[in-house]
């Protein structure tokens, strides 16, 4: 056991988890009022399955929008997967919550930044995570606010 405790990636757990528990949530009720989400996901990570051509279009991210069409989202401990439309064809993906770099909820100025870290080498890996920032009063532009926990760190 180490003698430090591990914040960085605590928190990143806790923020997979918060967005693992809204997709549940929306896989059982749908998405409620003006909520749709801009999901950034590295395409590149083994567990990622998505069309050979999305690959070959997108091979190193994607900005997904799930908003006015999708079907067939089911959640796991891991990760969920989604029919979404490319240009009139459905197409099923299936995305690991750890390849999630960016989930945004404009509707409600809500976002999440991960500094995904592609470990070629044996350091530890130090994920920069990034929490919401909440407002009261809503804004007239629909962008979300991020910010960044860096400044608590040791």
């Amino acid at each position: 056991m180490s003698g430090e405790i591990d914040y960085g990636n605590l928190m990143h757990d806790a923020m997979r988890g918060l967005i693992r528990s809204v997709m549940e949530r929306v896989a059982q009720d749908g998405l409620p009022g003006e909520h749709h989400f801009f999901i950034t996901v590295d395409t590149e990570h083994p567990d990622m399955q998505m069309a050979d051509w999305l690959r070959e279009r997108y091979p190193d991210e994607i900005t997904l929008v799930v908003q006015h069409w999708f079907e067939n989202l089911v959640v796991d401990p891991n990760g969920f997967a989604i029919t979404l439309n490319f240009g009139n064809s459905p197409e099923p993906l299936y995305i690991p919550f750890d390849a999630i770099s960016t989930f945004v909820d404009p509707s409600v100025e809500f976002g999440l930044r991960f500094e995904l870290q592609h470990d070629d080498d044996d350091e530890e890996d130090d994920d920069d995570i990034e929490a919401p920032m909440m407002e009261d009063a809503p804004r007239e532009e629909k962008s979300a606010d991020v910010v960044s926990l860096d400044q608590f760190r040791k």
